[in-house]
């Protein structure tokens, strides 16, 4: 069983970065998007009150100046805040929040149970009384992330199961796969946060299976971990599939997206693609598109009907 229990891990694991790669390479290589105009944008020097660098005077003959950590810090604020459903609707932030921050801290989890069994190979005791100070901060922070995502997840799930059942307003837009989603995750998270409270408070099992892994030495554990570590690898795999990626697409949106303010100078990279672009032929078709002509003779035809009294 644990020789079986560490293969699947291994390929949950090779599965969602193999899977999660072949995605984003699609998704980067997708034609440049239309400008959104959206101001403020996070990364520009002046974005505090809302300013755009096309406010300043000759701004084609100045550097730019971009802060690409101000855009970062406000992703992920808004990855641990939720601030617009916040703002938006409070009672479903309630139940959102704590749903969306069980799956940071569980991946938190897992990576902190693979640097612990790292240390444990290199003889650093990973425990509470362990002589060395990194084996006794690794200890606390995979227990506190552990029990963390267990408990913030498994109220997430039942929340956000209640709220779609009870919330008219979102169970007239909920799909099957929302409500498999909920009970799929609070069996994973509930499954470990059972071993926690009734079979291995100090989460030593996982510590356990994680040196095996990293050693190539199966390691077997109880049956509540072991049932955890298997909802685990499952979910892993079943993520793909699902919306989940917009974790990873959301630096996407923003930064390619909503905050590309890139000005298209005549004879760049960017102008060079968007000629590749506009020569491409219209796949679709609608009352106002031809299907299999290119984008170019579109946008040329249109500009020369606006222009006829």
């Amino acid at each position: 069983m644990s020789v079986l229990l560490t293969i699947l891990t291994y390929f949950a694991y090779v599965f969602i970065v193999a899977m999660y790669s072949v995605k984003l390479i699609k998704i980067a290589r997708m034609p440049v998007h239309l400008r959104w105009e959206l101001y403020p944008v996070a990364h520009e020097a002046k974005s505090k009150y809302g300013a755009s660098y096309y406010e300043d005077l000759k701004r084609w003959k100045k550097q730019r100046r971009r802060t690409w950590l101000k855009g970062t810090l406000f992703l992920l604020k808004g990855y641990f805040s939720m601030g617009e459903y916040f703002e938006r609707k409070r009672g479903y932030w309630v139940v959102l929040l704590p749903w969306h921050l069980g799956f940071i801290l569980i991946i938190t989890f897992h990576i902190l149970c693979f640097f612990g069994a790292l240390a444990i190979v290199f003889g650093v005791p990973v425990s509470a009384e362990s002589a060395s100070i990194l084996g006794v901060i690794l200890y606390f922070l995979i227990l506190i992330t552990g029990v963390a995502s267990f408990v913030s997840g498994s109220l997430g799930s039942v929340g956000l199961l209640i709220k779609r059942l009870y919330d008219r307003d979102l169970r007239a837009f909920a799909t099957p796969q929302n409500y498999f989603n909920y009970l799929f995750t609070l069996a994973v998270f509930g499954s470990g946060l059972y071993a926690w409270y009734f079979v291995d408070p100090t989460l030593s099992g996982y510590r356990e299976f994680w040196k095996g892994m990293v050693t190539l030495s199966p390691a077997t554990v109880g049956y509540a971990t072991t049932t955890h570590i298997i909802l685990f690898a499952l979910f892993l795999i079943y993520l793909p599939f699902t919306r989940s990626l917009h974790y990873i697409t959301k630096f996407f949106a923003y930064f390619w997206v909503r905050w590309d303010d890139r000005p298209n100078v005549k004879g760049s990279k960017f102008e060079r693609n968007i000629k590749e672009w506009l020569n491409k032929p219209v796949s679709w078709s609608a009352p106002h598109i031809q299907r299999g002509r290119t984008w170019a003779e579109i946008a040329s035809e249109k500009k020369s009907n606006e222009k006829e009294p």
